[in-house]
């Protein structure tokens, strides 16, 4: 350790400043596995606000750059490490604080999205964001990034859960935006510019969320259809009436890679499967499971399941949670995150099978389908440079269709590195010059996150 890194290492707890090349070469990258990520000089393990500040006065001081870094699981490359810079991993600031009379909670980032539910829960509250890794990706990432998740048709994504946060900006100032107030009108709404940062303007300490009672029982409604077209048109039957609490689309490619792995049943020869659920109270709940399973029957699924019972729902449910590691088995994967419209979503899907068959590459399609949201996983071998060649086109092509469709090339994983390339083709020079007029007021070296988003 030279002895600037020492200075560093004198502030912060024993054993907060990791150089030893084995223990850091586990926090260069996150699970998008960049093969360009850098050798930082160290990795920062911070305990406190406090710790992030000393951490970032010293580097503002050095003028060196800084990568944050949540629990690893984010998947456009946005906490990929850079050369001779900082990670800086909030992995060990885990405290939470619940208020269940205000229904609110003060978290610190390192605690994980299934921990924060668990802890609210013993309250008889409810923290609704809850993507696909909610059992392993942390609070301060899902708010870097504006995670979403299943419910988010019905409930919203994380910055429709955020009151306030601290922020530690590129200087080492910590500030407090916003707080435990439900209504909240001074200022500039700051609080929601850094929510979905990704680590660029500054470092997530502390996350006030707001709560909602627990999650009424939910019924779930099953069906698979002959294609995807009517998988779709189904979709669109049900969205224009109501709002479920849960709409997910699986193709053929991503049906048999999860029955594969779990052995449940599901019908392989079905070019998509929608996996739908109503939590509404009372008779509501029945009256819209009876819709969606009228509208899935409408639109020519041959079977449809419906079921009151929470562990059968919860089955499919796991299996839809699931379909990411089930295709990552049959190779390497570009995981695509782009969203259209919902009535686009199936110019989306039928564009992007369109793109595989004439790139040759295998694309499983997974998605959020009530709100449009698709998870396109391009599965190729890295050995083989062709078939590289090809899935990265592929990868482009379908941000380039999903903008075309007047939609977005995330919808809540985060632009990261990966698909920094396509941001100004979807907001324009004009928002890409203000960004970074924003990203300079704050951090006028770019040392925090340098390669992404911008």
């Amino acid at each position: 350790m030279d002895e600037d890194l020492r200075k560093l290492a004198a502030q912060l707890p024993d054993g907060a400043v990791l150089t030893d090349p084995d223990l850091v070469e586990g926090y260069r990258r996150d699970w998008a596995k960049d093969p360009d990520a850098g050798r930082p000089l160290a990795v920062v393990r911070a305990s406190c606000t406090a710790d992030v500040q000393a951490v970032l006065r010293w580097a503002s001081a050095r003028r060196v750059p800084v990568v944050p870094r949540g629990a690893g699981s984010g998947l456009s490359g946005g906490a990929t490490a850079v050369d001779g810079g900082l990670v800086l991993t909030t992995e060990r600031m885990r405290r939470i604080d619940v208020d269940p009379v205000t229904r609110t909670a003060v978290v610190q980032p390192g605690l994980l999205n299934a921990e924060v539910k668990k802890a609210v829960g013993e309250h008889g509250l409810w923290y609704p964001p809850d993507p696909s890794s909610f059992e392993i990706c942390s609070i301060g990432g899902n708010a870097a990034t504006n995670a979403g998740g299943l419910c988010c048709v019905k409930y919203g994504v994380t910055t429709d859960y955020v009151l306030g946060l601290e922020v530690v900006l590129a200087d080492g100032t910590a500030v407090r935006l916003g707080g435990p107030r439900l209504k909240d009108s001074a200022g500039l709404s700051l609080t929601k510019l850094f929510v979905g940062s990704e680590g660029t303007l500054g470092i997530i300490t502390e996350v006030i969320v707001r709560l909602l009672p627990a999650q009424p029982p939910a019924s779930t409604v099953v069906a698979s259809f002959a294609t995807v077209e009517d998988a779709t048109a189904a979709i669109l039957s049900v969205t224009r009436a109501m709002r479920p609490a849960m709409l997910e689309f699986m193709d053929r490619a991503s049906i048999g890679a999860v029955e594969d792995a779990l052995k449940m049943g599901l019908d392989r020869s079905a070019h998509a499967m929608l996996i739908a659920q109503s939590d509404s109270p009372g008779a509501d709940r029945a009256r819209e499971t009876e819709f969606i399973a009228e509208a899935f029957a409408r639109h020519h699924a041959p079977e449809v399941f419906a079921t009151d019972d929470q562990e059968e729902g919860e089955a499919f449910t796991a299996a839809r949670r699931f379909a990411i590691p089930a295709v990552e088995r049959l190779g390497t994967l570009l995981l695509e995150d782009v969203g259209v419209p919902v009535p686009s979503l199936p110019d989306l899907i039928l564009g992007i099978e369109e793109i595989a068959r004439r790139r040759e590459v295998l694309v499983a399609v997974i998605a959020h389908a009530g709100d449009g949201n698709t998870h396109p996983l391009i599965v190729h071998d890295p050995l083989d440079a062709a078939e590289t060649a090809r899935a990265n086109a592929a990868f482009g092509e379908i941000m380039d269709l999903a903008i075309s469709l007047g939609g977005t090339i995330t919808g809540e994983h985060g632009v990261g590195r990966l698909k920094k390339a396509w941001l100004p083709d979807q907001v324009g020079p004009d928002v890409m010059e203000l960004t970074r007029r924003i990203k300079t007021a704050l951090d006028p070296d770019h040392l925090l996150n340098p390669g992404a988003v911008l």
